[in-house]
C-alpha cells in the first residue's frame, strides 16, 4: 500500500527525488507520520528523515541534514525525499514507512514503530 520510486544510478554530487505513494481505499497519509529509512548491504536499516502528520515538522539524520529535504503532499497522498549532493555512502535501498496518528520525534526515528512499509527503491551513487 506504500510504493516507493525514483531511485537510480547517479554520480557523486548529483541529485534524485524519491516518491512514496499511499494507495488503497483505507490508507491516507493525511493523519500519518511518514519516514524514510535506508539499508546498505551488510548494514542495519537506518533512519534518514521523517515528517510529522500535524505540523509537517521534519527531522533528519545528521549524515543527511542540509542535503536531503522531505516533504509531503496530502492531496496527492505522497511524500517526497529530495536528495542533493549525493555521496557514495548514500548508496542503499531506501524505504518509506508510515505510522498512524501524530507520532513524536522519537517514535518517527524508530523503525520498529512503523506500521506500514513500501517495497524499497535502490539508490546507487557511483562514478
Amino acid at each position: 500500500q506504500l510504493q516507493a520510486s525514483g531511485g537510480g544510478l547517479v554520480q557523486p554530487g548529483g541529485s534524485l527525488r524519491l516518491s512514496c505513494v499511499a494507495s488503497g481505499r483505507t490508507l491516507s497519509i493525511y493523519n500519518m507520520g511518514m519516514g524514510w529509512f535506508r539499508q546498505a548491504p551488510g548494514k542495519e536499516r537506518e533512519f534518514v528523515a521523517a515528517i510529522r502528520s500535524s505540523s509537517s515538522t521534519t527531522y533528519y539524520a545528521d549524515s543527511v541534514r542540509g542535503r536531503f529535504t522531505m516533504s509531503r503532499d496530502n492531496a496527492e497522498n505522497t511524500v517526497y525525499l529530495r536528495m542533493n549532493s549525493l555521496k557514495p555512502e548514500d548508496t542503499a535501498v531506501y524505504f518509506c514507512g508510515a505510522i498512524r496518528g501524530q507520532p513524536i520525534m522519537s517514535t518517527l526515528k524508530n523503525g520498529a514503530r512503523y506500521e506500514f512499509w513500501g517495497q524499497g527503491t535502490q539508490v546507487t551513487v557511483s562514478s
